[in-house]
């Protein structure tokens, strides 16, 4: 790769709404990555965005019109509707991608952004940006010292006024929040949802459209449950954004309130902060190690589509008044859409190529490891 004269990798950046002007002020303070051009279908925002900012450089409205910036990877922070165009086009053009969560609305349109991945050989990453958080990480390491698993708890209430699309959302609460919680325990125990029964209802009071709260239970591969109960309409005594954690194995019990209070058996452990940065610049940091180094990140598309076939396991629960829905078969079911729906010969035939969902998961990704090993406990 050509690489900026001091070493930072020219980016493009896709989406100059609310979230992208946030990318943008981290990336024109960054020591890893340097933005080169911003791209929007409104033309007027993007060059907003830009003079936001203090920035002078390119802007378009397709990644074609930017092409002479001289763009070594792109970061999508597009509406999830348009992820699968965006990446599509950067990867085709031999582009890495570091894409915004989540990845896709369904866990079939994931499986075609899979087959794409592996017909072009582009890494494609989502940015699950609270994995990068120091006590996440100490509250992960404390947790694998309690032993063998019986039962994580996870609790999230907030009182959430966001007037727009997110009060409109049908599962505000499990698509919009909770995906950060069910990414989070996968990250905490490395563990495989297996079930899930979920009960999701609107509050009387709620002043969201959608369902608001939630109770789901995921049976996890190593035989342990992991309960999970929340709300966005909860006046009074509200979480942290991250949850508040508990997790009980043979060897006692670790908590974490979600900020910076992680405990071991009723003792404090002091978290530490992450070398590379928090949250979205942590995730930055990561993808542009594993662009130039040619490592597989976490949240490699194939590993992130777990991420959302709980989510989309828990809404079709509760649609199913809390039937138990096995995430392997919603996975096969979701390959089966994707075939269907897929136009591009080469992705589809990708997608035939592979006997089942687990087999396309465990396909060699960018890198070394695949995200799931094929005839695993899925």
């Amino acid at each position: 790769m050509m690489g900026d004269v001091d070493g930072r990798l020219r980016v493009a950046l896709v989406g100059a709404g609310a979230m992208g002007g946030e990318w943008l002020r981290m990336l024109a303070a960054s020591s890893v990555a340097i933005p080169v051009a911003v791209v929007d279908l409104d033309i007027e925002l993007a060059r907003r965005t830009c003079a936001s900012t203090g920035l002078d450089i390119t802007t378009g409205t397709s990644l074609a019109e930017v092409e002479g910036a001289g763009i070594e990877a792109v970061i999508n922070v597009t509406v999830p509707q348009a992820h699968r165009v965006v990446n599509e086009q950067a990867m085709r053009a031999g582009l890495p991608v570091l894409c915004e969560k989540p990845l896709a609305p369904t866990v079939s349109e994931a499986l075609r952004q899979v087959a794409l991945a592996n017909v072009t050989g582009q890494l494609l990453m989502v940015s699950q940006s609270r994995r990068y958080f120091g006590p996440l990480a100490t509250f992960a390491e404390v947790a694998r010292k309690v032993g063998p698993l019986s039962t994580v708890l996870a609790d999230f209430f907030h009182e959430d006024h966001e007037p727009g699309f997110r009060e409109q959302m049908e599962h505000p609460l499990l698509v919009d929040m909770s995906v950060h919680h069910f990414d989070m325990l996968r990250f905490i125990t490395d563990d495989v949802p297996i079930s899930v029964r979920c009960d999701a209802w609107n509050p009387p009071w709620s002043w969201f459209a959608g369902k608001a709260s939630a109770v789901a239970t995921f049976e996890l591969a190593s035989g342990a449950r992991f309960v999970y109960s929340g709300s966005r309409a909860a006046p009074g005594a509200e979480t942290s954004w991250n949850a508040e954690w508990r997790m009980y194995g043979l060897e006692g019990v670790a908590t974490w309130d979600g900020e910076s209070a992680v405990s071991l058996r009723s003792e404090r452990v002091v978290p530490q902060p992450p070398a590379a940065g928090e949250s979205i610049e942590g995730s930055l940091a990561e993808f542009v190690s594993c662009v130039r180094d040619g490592r597989t990140p976490q949240n490699e598309v194939r590993d992130n589509v777990l991420t959302l076939a709980m989510i989309e396991g828990a809404t079709e629960s509760s649609s199913r008044q809390g039937e138990r829905v096995v995430i392997r078969e919603l996975l096969d079911e979701a390959l089966a859409r994707a075939r269907h729906d897929e136009t591009r010969e080469d992705v589809a035939a990708e997608l035939y190529s592979w006997p089942d969902a687990v087999h396309g998961l465990s396909t060699t990704p960018w890198g070394s490891a695949p995200a799931i090993a094929s005839g695993g406990a899925l």
